[in-house]
């Protein structure tokens, strides 16, 4: 269940002071991440390169634990869950956004991410767990390759933000660069880096457990 904590009694008492009133409190990181083996356990399993990069982003996240607490207007908010929203595009030809519940059996996450992407492709309605849990933005823009990407500071939506493009084949390689933006009250640089070197292990070791 979510609940507004005291910043003072959490590690990240100085970054609130500093950063929730800053004009611009988020940061953006780039990486280029390689993405071989997720384009193996892709085919091989028949599954969705952009499924297997939202679990792997929402497993990377559940071992950091700033990952966990969110600014929400003036307040620090605890959760006890992460989601991992995605884009869909709906049957009217516009995009809606939909949130899937992190867990770590992939199976389980597979069956709910296809179930829940369909049924808000065919309605339309943006399916929402921000109210439960520490929500993920993702954005994929699939028919371009980007070198990088800045999100919007809109002084309301303060979530953890990843955008990508379309991957890269060089040889027998495919890399994919990443934007990661987040705010500094949530998680300073190290953390930050810490969650993108977890997420290139779990990309490389995924199928391999």
């Amino acid at each position: 269940m979510p609940r507004e904590i005291n910043p003072k009694d959490t590690t990240r008492a100085e970054a609130y002071t500093l950063w929730m009133n800053a004009p611009n409190p988020m940061v953006t990181f780039f990486k280029t991440l390689d993405v071989t083996n997720l384009i193996r356990v892709s085919r091989k399993r028949k599954l969705k390169f952009n499924l297997l990069m939202d679990y792997c982003i929402g497993k990377a996240a559940s071992h950091v634990r700033e990952f966990y607490t969110l600014p929400v207007g003036d307040k620090l908010i605890r959760y006890d869950t992460i989601a991992v929203n995605t884009i869909v595009k709906n049957k009217t030809g516009e995009v809606s956004s939909c949130d899937i519940l992190f867990t770590e059996d992939l199976e389980t996450f597979n069956r709910e991410y296809l179930d829940y992407t369909n049924q808000v492709a065919e309605t339309g309605t943006d399916r929402d767990l921000s109210a439960d849990s520490m929500v993920i933005g993702t954005s994929a823009i699939i028919d371009t390759e980007l070198d990088g990407a800045v999100g919007m500071n809109s002084g309301i939506f303060n979530n953890p933000f990843m955008i990508w493009g379309k991957y890269r084949k060089k040889f027998f390689r495919y890399t994919l660069p990443v934007s990661f933006q987040f705010h500094h009250t949530q998680m300073d640089g190290a953390h930050a880096g810490s969650f993108l070197a977890n997420l290139q292990n779990e990309i490389n070791n995924l199928g391999r457990q």
